[in-house]
């Protein structure tokens, strides 16, 4: 296995880990029931998923 002959500078290595960020989930609105929603996803909150009804949901 491959071994730095020399030492990387600190720059160096931040400038590789810049983009090692968590990104924020794109979300999107329940058309039914106004409810924030991850897009392509069964809406939590009603059961709802391109206007029609998939799952039924029990309140508590």
């Amino acid at each position: 296995m491959p071994l730095p002959k020399r030492r990387h500078s600190r720059t160096r290595g931040r400038k590789r880990r810049t983009n090692w960020k968590l990104a924020v989930p794109n979300v999107g609105e329940c058309s039914h029931c106004h409810q924030p929603k991850l897009p392509h996803h069964i809406c939590t909150h009603c059961g709802y998923y391109n206007g029609r009804q998939m799952i039924s949901v029990k309140e508590v």
